[in-house]
Parts: structure tokens; C-alpha cells; sequence
């Protein structure tokens, strides 16, 4: 099989350019209107796409939506042969909308595409698979391009309950990773639930003692407690995880060996940063992250991040978020609402069983509402602005019934990079260019 589709691949990314199947509707209000009360973007009401659509809207003018026979794309016969291999699974990894400008209500636009390559077979946390990418550009009625797009998906071959996937026995949503709990241990686990990182020391001597057991290494006293640490220190050493795959894992994630204000030294992953960023004696604080409805874990941080990943709302008022934050509840009513706006009907955004024998755990948000909740993010965040470009990195689903909470930071005048993220992790990372003279 993959050498037929390496063959098929070859052959479809030499024929250029394509006629894509026809836009069904020109850009109207109604559908304007739709997408931007699903999506929660006040601005449509106060008038801001009365004239014009918002940008990252424009796939939606091409979807072909809930018919018996969908019009065909580039990438339909690579995505077929690997369906028939048993590679059934499928998410969206990449979206990278650039902007000409942004389209009128009343244009017909039309469409094309063109064939990017498969990449594979890679292990990935979903299971064994292969990328496939391809590109498409839309037109107005003078030839006149006014935007393009690359896409790109995983299809994958679901891992099968009691193999290489959910152990054998796992509850549907609950995080895969889940630490061993013993006499020696439980009152770290206590203390983790009740939001403190306790360190085990000698009740005789006051020896401090990490990984703990059941006996001090300075003066043999079996008797113990704990002390409550200070939750803050630095990176002592760190790698950075590429492969094997881990379940309830996206690589590539840093983890690190933290030397604690108190002088033991505790291993943890680094979340708030990119691997990138991570480097030793970098400060670091802990955070308590939620990963189901009954695991809590500590995670470390860059000690001035703001809550990168989830937050311990046992711990802080719902409506303490970090400053600017964008805080959505991923109900069934949104995900499925979004997936509707945005013409989108893939069963795993409203099927909640077809998603599951797919290996998920639930129905979760599509790529079209991501990109769409990024760009309602930047443009509060930077009122007025006009968008040239996202691009948007997706990372663990978003399920129903988590919330997810985009973050972001400027990094020069025309840059916003946005941070979305859910109890178990990054569901995206994106980067917003503004057009020059258009960002304030």
C-alpha cells in the first residue's frame, strides 16, 4: 500500500492547480450571521461584518455540507486507498489561512486546488498513520485571488480498546497516565488534590527526602511527615521528548528534573513555553492541572507564565482568568452548533459513538471552529486590526464537556501568537499576522 500511494501521491502533486467543486452559496449575511453567533463573536451584532465576511470564515464558503454524494477534492482518492488500508481514523492537524482581502457580502467566490504530499507511515499518540496536505485558493469574479490555504490531516489507524490504545479496562475521558499510589506516597497524592506540594521528611532529624520511602537515608528513623514546599525552583537539567509516542501525550514536550527552593529535586513536564524555550536554572513555579474528572497532576511552569494548560478551578473563582483571556465551555450545544456554522458535518463533531470507535473519547470541536475562535480572539484582543494571516497548530482534541481557554502574547507590532488550551493539554498553538499599518 505505500508504495501505491507514494505513487498516487507523486502523480496527484504534478498536476498542478485544479478546479475545485463549485462554492454553493455566495457570501451572505445569513451565513454570516450564523457562524458568528455560534462561535460567540459579539462584534457580528454590533455590525462589524455587516459589509464584509469575517476572514477566517472562507472555507466555509466552499464547504459542500450535508449532501447524499459530496463533491470531491485533490485529496479524496489518497484518503480513500488509506481508508480501505484500515488508516479510518481522521483529524486535522494544520490550518494556515493567508488573506488577500476580505470578501464581500453578495460575491461568488470560486475555487481551486492543488495536491500537497503524504508523509508516512509515522506513530503518532493517535495511532500509526499518515499526513496528507493539500492547498487550496479561492477567487472572485475578476480571477482576482483573495485567499489560500494549507491543510493538512492525520489518518490513522484507531488503536483498539485492550491493544496499543486506552488500557484494556479504562474509563472512556479519563487521562491514560495514571501515577502507582502506595503507603509510601498517598499523602503526595493528598496533598496534589488539595492543591500543595508536600515533601516527605524525617519526623526525628527533619531530613528532607524525594523520590519519598519508607525510611530516612541520614538517620534511619522509620518515622515520617511531610513539609508543605514553596511550589517554586529551577530547571536542573531537561530532554525533550520526541518518541515513543505516549498516550494522552503530543510531542514534542520537555520534561525536567526542578531542584526545589527546599533542595530536593522533583521531575515534572514543562508546560506554558515551547520546548524550545526551556533551559537550565530557568525559574519555575508549579501548577495543578486537572487532566480528568478525578486526576489531578503537578506540572511546572516558567515562574512569570501565566496558567498555560487548564486550571484548578478548585482553587481559583471562575471568573479569575488571566488578564485577556478567552474562556469557552465546550458544550454539546457549542461543538455542535460550530460544527453545524461552519458547514462542517464530520460524524465526530456530532456522533458521539462514531467518535468513540474512532478511538476518541468524545465529540469534539472541529478545525474550522479553532481557527475561527482564534481570529474572535486577536480581534479583541487588538480591536480594529485587519488579518493577513493564521496559522494554526492543533494539538489534543477538545472535547465536550472540557472548557477550553486561549491565552496570547504580542510579539511585535504585526504578530500575535494565541495559546489555546484544555485539561489535557495544548488543543492549539497559532500565529496571527495583522497587515501592515492595520495593527493598533
Amino acid at each position: 500500500m505505500h508504495e501505491e500511494l507514494t505513487a498516487l501521491a507523486a502523480r496527484l502533486a504534478a498536476r498542478g492547480e485544479l478546479p475545485a467543486p463549485p462554492c454553493p452559496d455566495p457570501v451572505n449575511a445569513p451565513m454570516i450571521r450564523h457562524w458568528t453567533q455560534a462561535l460567540g463573536d459579539a462584534s457580528g451584532a454590533a455590525g462589524a461584518w455587516r459589509d464584509v465576511a469575517p476572514p477566517a470564515m472562507i472555507q466555509v464558503w466552499s464547504m459542500p455540507g450535508l449532501v447524499a454524494q459530496k463533491a470531491g477534492s485533490v485529496a479524496d482518492d489518497p484518503l480513500r486507498l488509506l481508508n480501505e488500508h484500515g488508516y479510518t481514523g481522521v483529524v486535522a492537524t494544520n490550518c494556515d489561512q493567508t488573506y488577500d482581502r476580505y470578501v464581500r457580502v453578495g460575491e461568488r467566490l470560486r475555487s481551486t486546488m492543488r495536491f500537497g504530499d503524504v508523509q508516512g507511515p509515522k506513530r503518532t499518540a493517535m495511532g500509526e498513520g499518515y499526513f496528507v496536505t493539500w492547498f487550496q485558493s479561492w477567487y472572485d469574479e475578476d480571477d482576482r485571488r483573495v485567499a489560500e490555504m494549507l491543510f493538512r490531516v492525520l489518518k490513522f489507524r484507531p488503536r483498539r480498546r485492550g491493544g496499543g490504545g486506552r488500557p484494556s479496562g479504562a474509563k472512556p475521558g479519563r487521562y491514560p497516565l495514571r501515577p502507582a499510589v502506595g503507603p509510601d506516597t498517598r499523602y503526595f497524592w493528598d496533598g496534589v488534590n488539595d492543591g500543595e506540594l508536600r515533601i516527605q521528611s524525617c519526623a526525628d532529624c527533619g531530613a528532607l527526602r524525594h523520590p519519598p520511602g519508607p525510611m530516612c537515608p541520614a538517620c534511619h528513623s522509620t518515622n515520617r511527615t511531610y513539609r508543605k514546599a514553596s511550589g517554586r525552583g529551577t530547571v536542573h537539567s531537561f530532554v525533550v521528548h520526541h518518541h515513543p509516542p505516549v498516550p494522552g501525550r503530543t510531542p514534542p514536550y520537555a520534561v525536567a528534573v526542578v531542584e526545589l527552593e527546599e533542595g530536593v529535586r522533583i521531575v515534572g513536564d514543562i508546560v506554558g513555553c515551547e520546548p524550545s524555550e526551556v533551559e537550565v536554572d530557568m525559574p519555575v513555579r508549579v501548577l495543578f492541572q486537572h487532566m480528568d474528572d478525578e486526576l489531578v497532576l503537578p506540572r511546572w511552569t516558567p515562574a512569570d507564565a501565566p496558567e498555560p494548560e487548564g486550571r484548578d478551578e478548585r482553587r481559583e473563582e471562575p471568573d479569575q482568568e488571566p488578564d485577556g483571556a478567552l474562556r469557552i465551555d465546550l458544550t454539546p450545544t457549542f461543538v455542535i452548533a460550530t460544527a453545524l456554522a461552519t458547514r462542517d458535518f464530520t460524524p465526530v463533531h456530532h456522533d458521539t459513538e462514531l467518535a468513540r470507535a474512532q478511538g476518541s473519547k468524545d465529540i469534539f470541536v472541529n478545525i474550522l471552529t479553532s481557527i475561527g475562535l482564534v481570529q474572535r480572539y486577536a480581534l479583541e484582543t487588538v480591536p480594529g486590526a485587519v488579518l493577513e494571516s493564521i496559522r494554526v497548530r492543533l494539538g489534543v482534541p477538545a472535547y465536550t464537556g472540557d472548557t477550553l481557554t486561549l491565552t496570547g502574547e504580542r510579539a511585535d507590532d504585526r504578530t500575535l501568537r494565541v495559546r489555546g488550551a484544555v485539561s489535557l493539554g495544548d488543543h492549539l498553538t497559532a500565529t496571527v499576522t495583522f497587515k501592515e499599518g492595520d495593527a493598533q
